[in-house]
């Protein structure tokens, strides 16, 4: 269904909250996107953001209820054009975990899960898919790809550009990368100075308190008792 600007407005603007603002981005698309439009769309924005965040792993979800000919999606993205994507990331040469995700014309997810897994092992697959137990859902074709869609293209250039300004603005607003930004040690990591001596006996301390003066057998301080012992004294 398409949108409304003030729609797509207010998509492009759920980045996160409080601590979490900018830490999120959203790229809403109309129905019809195509492969040339949808590639560089996803190039730009995602070069931006792994300048921005520099992540030391990235997890890529590959659903493909965005191809063409899915039961629910409403997108023409060919399979090549879905894998392009895959391609993109990988160059980045960075840890990828991929998953699967959605996608309900389950022949087609088949197709495209293979060909990505292709593209992560660098091996170029043949289109024809050779005979199997499952042949029959392949049929009559038996090929690997599948074209582009024919919904029309509601996504005009204008609107992809304005989708596009929009979020690479909100990921300036990150003023540093968010694996390497110091933050402020939580208060739980504070451990008080404790003095039995002082210790008032009526007043009751509570248990996390008390947890928090444990120490550990295996924890050596300098410091310690003159009584304890290491290894050489003994």
């Amino acid at each position: 269904m398409a949108r409304s600007f003030g729609e797509v407005v207010y998509l492009v603007g759920e980045i996160g909250e409080k601590e979490g603002k900018f830490y999120a981005i959203n790229v809403p698309l109309k129905d019809g996107i195509d492969d040339a439009s949808f590639n560089r769309l996803f190039k730009t924005i995602i070069a931006k953001v792994v300048e921005t965040y520099l992540p030391e792993v990235i997890v890529l979800q590959c659903g493909a209820d965005s191809l063409a000919g899915d039961r629910l999606g409403c997108f023409n993205l060919s399979i090549d054009g879905h894998a392009e994507c895959v391609r993109f990331v990988k160059k980045f040469n960075l840890p990828l975990l991929v998953t699967g995700g959605g996608g309900y014309t389950k022949e087609n997810v088949a197709r495209c899960w293979t060909v990505e897994t292709g593209v992560l092992l660098d091996t170029d697959l043949p289109n024809e898919i050779p005979e199997n137990d499952y042949s029959k859902y392949f049929g009559p074709e038996n090929t690997l790809k599948i074209p582009s869609g024919y919904i029309e293209n509601l996504n005009t250039k204008s609107y992809i550009s304005t989708i596009k300004v929009q979020v690479l603005e909100n990921l300036r607003c990150i003023q540093h990368a968010p694996s390497v930004q110091m933050q402020e040690v939580p208060p739980d990591f504070y451990i008080p100075d404790f003095d039995e001596d002082e210790q008032n006996p009526d007043e009751r301390v509570d248990q996390h308190t008390q947890d928090k003066q444990i120490q550990r057998d295996d924890e050596y301080y300098e410091g310690d008792n003159d009584n304890d012992h290491t290894m050489d004294d003994v």
